[in-house]
């Protein structure tokens, strides 16, 4: 007959079974807390970017964001107030000069061109009429000085008469007054009509430079009008592609109003703008380059705005491969705009990592397989390369690429 376990026993035996299984536990989650620690300060050493310090030269650039844009772009305008009456091509046609684009509603701007026409031919023969006039009346009065100027001969010659009589006493003395005084009232009244005839002369001159004047200023007004009814007949100024075209037939538009742009599409340019902070180290002639995706084309600035406009200011860089494949109009890029060159300075290459001058810690690979975590004062920076001023030495691997997802570790193991 079995004996009869007692209930000390039982219960000693069962309180060994916990201890048992929770010593396993605890070991299985010290384990698992370990495995988990150590995954956690590793990383792939294929998913990190390094680069080796080395001693170069830098190019010294400030950023500035940029947008590709047609070397040559040409907006179109109505030159009147008018409307579409019908359209030639659409967005994307390529054209030749002088390929007519669209045609608006004319009528009302020829009609005023034919008044205008006759308004011309009327103020001409008004202006031929004065002269008509003028050189009649000027006539007349050169006219009426020779018979005055006969007249006085007349009167000299009685005059010298009536005095000769009077000296052998044939006349008397008031008679010879008589005579002298009308011959000196013909005279007074000849160089009168002479003056007039000066001042006729300049009067009439000046009218006539008047209404000359004025007709010429009309002719000029009649040949812009006819100009604009010709730049109405909207047409293309050169080879180019049309990029945009108002092709809302039968829409009303405004004099000055845009109805078409056309571009060249085989050669581009960059529009830039820069904090106006940065000002001083932008200039005609500078070195840039342009970054789009994954490439880089050379340039130079070709112009800068003499001006800040909230705080931005506008510049062009003319690239030298400016049909480059990579190029499309409205593309927006980075430009780097170089200022100063640095020679003979430790430097790393630049990424993401650098925001600008100051202290930045950098994991940097060790002889132990692990990258450790360190102070960097960087400085100034190119396209390529940041200059390191200290806590890093030639020969040192720094990692570039983006680490803010071990921002709070110190010391990262390697793997391969």
């Amino acid at each position: 007959m079995d004996r009869e376990i007692p209930k000390e026993e039982i219960k000693k035996r069962r309180k060994k079974r916990i201890i048992r299984a929770a010593a396993i536990v605890l070991i299985i989650f010290t384990c698992f807390i370990g495995v988990e620690k150590w995954l956690g300060q590793s990383v792939n050493r294929a998913d990190l970017t390094f680069s080796t310090v080395d001693r170069g030269t830098i190019e010294v650039s400030v950023n500035a964001s940029g947008k590709v844009v047609p070397i040559f772009e040409e907006i179109i305008n109505s030159p009147i107030n008018s409307r579409i009456i019908e359209t030639y091509k659409k967005s994307g046609d390529a054209v030749d000069a002088g390929t007519p684009i669209l045609k608006l509603d004319l009528q009302s701007a020829e009609t005023d061109y034919k008044k205008g026409q006759d308004d011309e031919q009327m103020r001409i023969s008004k202006l031929q009429q004065l002269k008509v006039d003028q050189n009649t009346k000027l006539t007349d009065l050169a006219m009426q000085i020779r018979v005055a100027q006969m007249k006085l001969n007349r009167m000299r010659v009685e005059m010298h008469s009536e005095r000769y009589l009077d000296s052998i006493g044939a006349s008397t003395r008031d008679n010879v007054h008589q005579k002298e005084m009308n011959y000196n009232v013909a005279r007074i009244e000849l160089e009168q009509q002479k003056k007039q005839l000066i001042n006729e002369r300049l009067s009439s001159a000046a009218e006539y430079k008047v209404q000359k004047l004025d007709l010429d200023m009309f002719i000029k007004s009649l040949g812009e009008i006819k100009r604009t009814l010709e730049d109405a007949k909207i047409r293309a100024p050169r080879k180019a592609i049309l990029t945009y075209i108002n092709n809302q037939i039968g829409s009303q538009i405004t004099q000055g109003e845009q109805v078409a742009v056309v571009s060249d599409l085989s050669h581009f340019k960059i529009t830039g703008e820069i904090a106006d902070s940065y000002g001083d180290k932008i200039s005609v002639g500078g070195k840039a380059i342009v970054k789009i995706g994954g490439k880089t084309i050379n340039g130079t600035i070709s112009s800068v705005t003499p001006l800040s406009k909230n705080g931005v200011i506008n510049f062009t860089v003319q690239l030298k491969d400016d049909h480059n494949s990579i190029l499309r109009s409205g593309l927006n890029t980075d430009i780097y705009v170089i200022n100063s060159v640095k020679s003979d300075v430790m430097r790393i290459a630049n990424s993401a990592y650098y925001t600008g001058p100051g202290t930045y810690s950098l994991f940097v690979a060790n002889s132990n397989g692990e990258i450790v975590k360190r102070k960097v004062k960087l400085g100034e920076a190119g396209f390529d390369y940041v200059e390191v001023l200290s806590g890093l030495k030639p020969g040192d691997k720094v990692v570039v690429s983006d680490m803010n997802d071990y921002k709070d570790k110190n010391k990262l193991k390697l793997k391969n």
